[in-house]
């Protein structure tokens, strides 16, 4: 980056004594920190120093944590008096990113003053400092806990998660429930609608200070690449308010007829010269086949990936992340790359790299390493490649994150999960599609994902400029890229609805109609009231145009208005009539009555003789037209408003029919004993785990069996998945617990329709067998072979089946929490519970 000239240097020492004049703790903490910090960055923290609530919104990798750090810097500030200080919870959405800034503040703060909560790993939980997933504060809040005492600052990272279909719900029971005096950052990306999302917040936690920011740190520039060639996406001669497209891409794209290669060669070099790109001494096609080619049109054909990494390494373009919307195409990438001969390390580095790998592995068993395919993992890391998904093992997600951080490897192939949180930033993003497959069809990618994507490219204070890679494919409509690069429309719309869980917590700390007027404050409530404005506007505005229309049909002989009624159910009868033709004749005899009658009606009306009739019916066919119009928009505000309040009536009507809440002779709900159990029941489930423990189904169940069970509860089986059937499930008490448990379900199920509430998916045996396998003590091999699924998968769910199995230990009568106990502890071992932290 280029140094400031002496004006700019000048403009910014006066602002800096004037922030040290008015703003000491941010001043000081900003003279702390590495680099200048921005605009945005400075007015968080004064609005935190102020006292009041801060929402910042901006780019991924434009630095918004730091906002969230000056939080836990004025916490740590306060002296510890009688044993207690401030404190201040740092919450994130999963549990990779929480493991990453646990180790961050600890870098800053020590290993004494910072805690680790996610649900799976709990150490020094009472530090000043616990940095948490989401859930876990969650969970705090509905239990009281006593590690809420002293905490003054909340950091909500990501908190555009919100929006999340499954969880974003809880970020709503968390910024509603928080007590008054905490103070809430919320840390979001761009969104379209932060303005109406800080209004919320000002609404529900008081004084809040909303911060948008659309600027990159680090500017990016967006190619898109065309057999060997980076081209820019934009014409560099067009201003940024007046940017263009390409006009060689565009030419590429309609470009016809044999001359095509000629003007391509001619155009290619200059071009590629003039951007700093220039591929020279490509590579041969290793697939050995020639471009396809017709008489009119010129196919081009993409690099291999192999290519595309040494083009990017020739023109120093690494560390990349190619972004592969497929985790068999990541690890396909990686073999390709390996299979190449492609080395991007030095000696020093492979020495670095083995030694770095070995130390965080080496609680690993030698027979598991072999499992999961170790060695060719390291040799690839060594290389520096490496794929990076949810199907990879934690531990090796970790180390490959830690190796790219330290610029160790240098080209990562990786889902789109990656975009989501983790601190991987890179030089440069390459996006091979703009499409991927949502579960049902292939879709193209929004503008919100793609600057997502895009948003890790550009290292601050380490790149110029960051650079975003397209690949050309048949079809490519650069115009379309363009407008996908310059929008930002990626709207923060709430998910939250009550669930069994909320409402007993609800109305055991507040009762019902309390509970109501809490929900009524949820950020969905407040987006559905200010769509209500909005409709009620339109109909406002539209009964002021009805009252015209029936001005223009005044008849002094009648009430227009009633005779063109008339006259429409007539017309429509008549249509009706013409049209069911195989009606029956009793059927059609009645409609013919129908018919007779309102002809009579009609001719009988006063209007009907009315010279001006047919001018009035013109304005009458306009004025049933508008009303239809203004009847639906009415409609649409009914059902909108009290919409959340609505729903957690039915929730409530259902617990009350299973009696988990009693309605007293004063009308006052309270808890039953089965309702007080299940207020510490958390998870999509709750219904269906808590009327299980009270009928007692599992009761028989051994450790294996109660883990595999357990399984099958939070197991979500992939949209093609076939179920194992009764003989691949566990022998013994297992099967009819589970068959229980799926009859359970479904009459729960029927209820919850009744009550006009949509129900739930049935529960899946697909990892029942794995799990109580590995429960059993079965070794790793077989058990990944009978779950049919990667490591890291089956990690995954093991930890949510021992995250259900430490609620029961809590809940559950004494023997069945017990047994729960020795469930956990079996499953918990060997890759399960390896944690890099």
């Amino acid at each position: 980056m280029t140094d400031p000239g002496p004006s700019e240097r000048y403009a910014r020492a006066q602002a800096s004594a004037a922030l040290d004049r008015s703003h000491p703790i941010t001043a000081a903490f900003a003279a702390s920190q590495r680099f200048t910090l921005d605009e945005f960055q400075i007015a968080g923290c004064r609005a935190l120093e102020e006292g009041r609530s801060v929402l910042v919104a901006a780019p991924t990798g434009a630095g918004k944590t730091i906002v969230g750090e000056f939080a836990v810097h004025l916490a740590m500030r306060e002296p510890v008096v009688g044993g207690h200080g401030d404190k201040a919870f740092y919450t994130t959405p999963i549990k990779a990113l929480s493991n990453q800034k646990f180790r961050e503040l600890q870098d800053v703060y020590g290993p004494d003053d910072v805690g680790l909560l996610t649900g799976d790993t709990n150490i020094n939980g009472s530090a000043r400092i616990v940095v948490m997933t989401t859930e876990v504060l969650r969970n705090m809040l509905y239990a009281d806990s006593p590690a809420l005492r002293g905490l003054r600052y909340v950091v909500m990272d990501e908190v555009h998660y919100l929006a999340d279909r499954f969880r974003g719900a809880v970020w709503e029971e968390i910024i509603i429930h928080l007590p008054p005096s905490v103070k809430l950052v919320s840390l979001s990306a761009t969104v379209s609608n932060a303005e109406e999302f800080g209004d919320w917040l000002d609404t529900v936690r008081g004084d809040t200070e909303v911060i948008v920011s659309e600027t990159r740190p680090v500017p990016l520039e967006q190619h898109v690449l065309v057999r060997g060639d980076l081209l820019p996406l934009f014409d560099d001669r067009a201003g940024i308010a007046t940017a263009q497209v390409n006009q060689e891409l565009m030419r590429i794209r309609s470009f016809k007829g044999a001359n095509f290669d000629n003007n391509r060669r001619a155009q290619s070099a200059s071009s590629a010269r003039n951007a700093g790109y220039e591929a020279s001494r490509r590579r041969p096609n290793r697939g050995g086949k020639r471009p396809v080619r017709s008489a009119n049109v010129q196919r081009i054909e993409r690099l291999d990936r192999p290519d595309v990494v040494e083009l990017l390494a020739r023109a120093n373009l690494l560390p990349a992340i190619f972004f592969i919307f497929s985790r068999v195409g990541c690890d396909a990438a990686v073999q390709q790359v390996r299979r190449a001969g492609v080395r991007l390390t030095s000696h020093e580095e492979r020495a670095e790299i083995r030694a770095i790998v070995e130390e965080r592995t080496r609680s690993l068993h030698d027979e598991d390493l072999a499992v999961l395919g170790y060695w060719e993992w390291l040799d690839n890391l060594e290389r520096g490649v490496a794929s990076h998904h949810a199907g990879l093992l934690p531990a090796f997600k970790e180390v490959v994150e830690d190796l790219f951080q330290r610029k160790l490897v240098k080209a990562v192939f990786a889902t789109e999960t990656l975009a989501l949180g983790i601190n991987m930033p890179a030089r440069t993003v390459v996006l091979e599609k703009l499409e991927k497959f949502n579960g049902e069809a292939r879709v193209a990618i929004t503008s919100g994902e793609y600057t997502q994507l895009t948003g890790r490219a550009g290292r601050r204070g380490i790149d110029v400029e960051g650079h975003a890679v397209i690949q050309w494919t048949e079809g490519l409509d650069p115009q379309a890229v363009a407008a996908l690069a310059s929008r930002r429309t990626y709207p923060l719309n709430s998910s939250f609805r009550p669930t069994y869980n909320m409402a007993v917590n609800l109305i055991d700390q507040f009762g019902r109609a309390r509970a109501r007027e809490i929900l009524e404050s949820s950020f969905a409530q407040f987006q559905a009231d200010r769509a209500v404005v909005g409709l009620a506007r339109q109909v406002r505005e539209q009964e002021e145009s009805l009252a015209g229309y029936e001005q223009a049909m005044t008849c002094d002989r009648g009430d227009f208005t009633e005779y063109s009624s008339i006259r429409r159910e007539l017309s429509d009868l008549e249509k009706l009539n013409r049209k069911d033709a195989n009606a029956s004749r009793r059927t059609r005899d009645e409609r013919q009555r129908q018919i007779a009658n309102l002809r009579k009606r009609m001719q009988r009306h006063g209007c009907h003789q009315c010279p001006d009739r047919e001018q009035h019916a013109r304005w009458a066919e306009r004025y049933w037209k508008l009303r239809r119009t203004v009847d639906k928009l009415r409609q649409q505000i009914d059902t909108r408003t009290g919409t959340v309040a609505r729903i957690f009536d039915r929730v409530v009507d259902v617990l009350d029919e299973l009696e988990y809440v009693r309605l007293d002779d004063a009308g006052v709900t309270t808890l039953t004993p089965s309702g007080r159990t299940m207020r510490r029941i958390y998870g999509e489930r709750d219904l269906l785990v808590a009327e299980s423990l009270r009928r007692g189904l599992w009761d028989a169940l051994d450790a294996p069996s109660l883990a595999a069970l357990a399984c099958c509860i939070v197991y979500e089986p992939r949209r093609d998945e076939a179920g194992p059937g009764e003989g691949g499930l566990p022998r013994g008490p297992f099967r009819t617990a589970f068959a229980e448990t799926l009859d359970l379900w479904q009459r729960l199920d029927d209820l919850e329709r009744e009550h006009r509430l949509p129900g739930s998916e049935p529960i899946a045996a697909g990892l029942a067998q794995a799990m109580h396998s590995w429960a059993r003590g079965g070794m790793l091999d077989r058990v990944l072979s009978e779950a049919d699924m990667a490591a890291g998968d089956f990690v995954r769910w093991s930890k949510q089946t021992i995250d259900l199995l430490d609620q029961l230990s809590i809940v559950a009568e004494p023997a069945l929490a017990s047994t729960a106990r020795k469930a956990l502890e079996s499953v918990r071992r060997g890759i399960v519970a390896y944690s890099a932290v």
